[in-house]
């Protein structure tokens, strides 16, 4: 945090916490600001809903036909972007704090291209689908991060290698990608292509159960050892001597990560610039030089949500994937970061 920041202690028994209140205020407003967008899109498609209507669903008092929209056509794909985007920006502040480098998100060290790889196979070579796809998906996720820190790994897998290695990896993983695209059925390509964009369209209570149970086992996880990336930031040696474990640390916050990737590219697909973009934007509310693993994973699910929203409303009467818009998204934030950079130094 930086200097002048507000640190409050809070003691139960023998259980201790650090609380940032100006980082659980921006974690809670993004929370809202995430559930009142997700409730303007279960109000709105080709049927649209009053708002009363919807909430009475909710609470099991609506009647049959808006219960079947609600519960059945659109809860499933609203709590599934509440979910990716809340596992992708906790796993973007994981791996940003780790790497020590804004861009040592998913999308750029290869965790979701490998991801994409795996359920390239499974849908192009193997023939499979749904739930196949799925655990291809995360298959091929674990395999890529281990492959990438085997290979990063000398004498410990330093951040800067980390990043590089994970960069090559994903070139190549990107070419071997395109190759099975461009070897598949045309009807076979033109899906896996929709799903390396990264969709939430017609998804099913299956994929919300995917990304579900990652974000419930994973997030305690990470938010208890992430009160280590503190003291991880600031170099191993420092680390060491405020009795922090480095590399047991170290690896539960990267498996924690690459679960969290793997859950959400698994139900969603590769959905870009969540990860990497989610991070810095909660950092800058809550005024630190590190964003926090809830305040950022609360606005990457706001992220997600509006660019659902945006997706089903930039062109009338076409429900375009939501990858495109945060893409977009992407390379606006990617734009104004250089511009900002250049800034700054000159």
């Amino acid at each position: 945090m930086k200097a002048g920041s507000k640190v409050r202690a809070v003691r139960y028994g023998p259980v201790s916490l650090r609380l940032h209140p100006r980082a659980l205020a921006v974690g809670a407003a993004l929370l809202l600001v995430a559930l009142a967008v997700a409730l303007v899109n279960l109000t709105s498609g080709d049927f649209p809903l009053p708002a009363s209507d919807v909430l009475r669903s909710l609470v099991g008092q609506g009647d049959a036909g808006t219960d079947f929209i609600v519960l059945e056509l659109r809860l499933p794909r609203v709590l599934l972007t509440l979910l990716v985007g809340a596992a992708l920006g906790a796993g973007g502040a994981v791996f940003q704090s780790l790497t020590r480098n804004p861009l040592g998100s998913p999308d750029f060290v290869g965790i979701t291209v490998g991801a994409a790889t795996g359920a390239l196979v499974v849908m192009l070579i193997l023939g499979g689908g749904g739930v196949q796809v799925a655990t291809g998906a995360v298959i091929g996720c674990v395999a890529t991060s281990v492959g990438i820190y085997l290979l990063a790994f000398r004498r410990g897998a330093q951040p800067f290698r980390l990043v590089l290695m994970g960069v090559g990896v994903s070139a190549l993983l990107e070419a071997f990608n395109s190759y099975l695209i461009y070897r598949g059925r045309l009807d076979e390509a033109m899906a896996a292509q929709v799903w390396q964009i990264g969709s939430v369209n017609g998804r099913t209570w299956t994929e919300v159960t995917i990304v579900g149970v990652a974000v419930a086992v994973l997030l305690p996880i990470a938010l208890y050892y992430g009160r280590q990336l503190t003291m991880l930031s600031l170099g191993d040696e420092m680390a060491v001597l405020h009795g922090v474990p480095v590399e047991r640390s170290r690896i539960v916050l990267a498996l924690a990560a690459v679960g969290l990737a793997a859950g959400a590219t698994a139900a969603a697909g590769p959905i870009a610039f969540v990860a990497l973009a989610a991070p810095p934007l909660a950092a800058r509310l809550t005024r630190s030089p590190g964003a926090g693993i809830l305040p950022a994973a609360m606005m990457g699910a706001a992220l997600l949500t509006a660019g659902d929203w945006a997706a089903q409303h930039t062109l009338p009467g076409d429900d375009i994937p939501v990858g495109i818009i945060t893409a977009a998204l992407g390379g606006v934030y990617l734009t104004w970061l250089l511009i900002h950079e250049r800034r700054t130094r000159g």
